[in-house]
């Protein structure tokens, strides 16, 4: 049975409790389920699925339960540690104290900006399939590199460190 990571959009500890959204998921039949940090991060094992399927069905699951839409990214768990052990930030040039972070799509763009793109001590590095490459430092105005990708890949996007995504991918 496969191994999915389910990153979701816009939680915080807030607006959203970690065992409350696990129960949800268990509550639905899904097996293994475990929250990672309180962002969002579910990883958990179900039947092969279509990913925009189970992202759906999760979403509706979320929003029963939960009595909130989160918009959620599906990963299978091999297809992310896969692509983590590629190192795909091995090939870009970054200052030691840049965060490394990984946006997530649905899919791919069908037209997508001129990479890089650096700004503001922002480097959108590289397109990587669904996942777009990120690096930055703290900017006095805030979360600029989110401004910044939202405007290039739009608002259905969710973003995490690097090492968030490592731990998803090891969970």
């Amino acid at each position: 049975m496969p191994r999915y990571i389910a990153l979701l959009r816009g939680v915080s500890p807030q607006n959203a409790k970690m065992p409350v959204l696990k129960a949800c998921l268990e509550e639905a039949g899904y097996t293994e389920v475990r929250t990672l940090l309180s962002s969002g991060n579910v990883v958990f094992d179900s039947r092969a699925t279509p990913l925009p399927t189970l992202e759906r069905r999760l979403e509706q699951v979320i929003e029963a339960g939960m009595g909130r839409h989160f918009p959620v990214i599906l990963r299978r768990q091999d297809q992310l540690q896969s692509w983590l052990a590629a190192d795909p930030f091995a090939a870009h040039e970054l200052p030691a104290d840049a965060k490394r972070i990984v946006t997530f799509l649905r899919c791919p763009p069908e037209t997508a900006p001129a990479l890089p793109w650096i700004a503001d001590g922002v480097h959108v590095l590289a397109l990587s399939g669904s996942e777009v490459l990120s690096a930055y430092r703290p900017h006095e105005e805030g979360p600029v590199f989110m401004r910044m990708l939202e405007k290039a890949f739009g608002k259905d996007i969710t973003t995490r460190t690097l090492d968030t995504v490592r731990k998803c991918a090891q969970a």
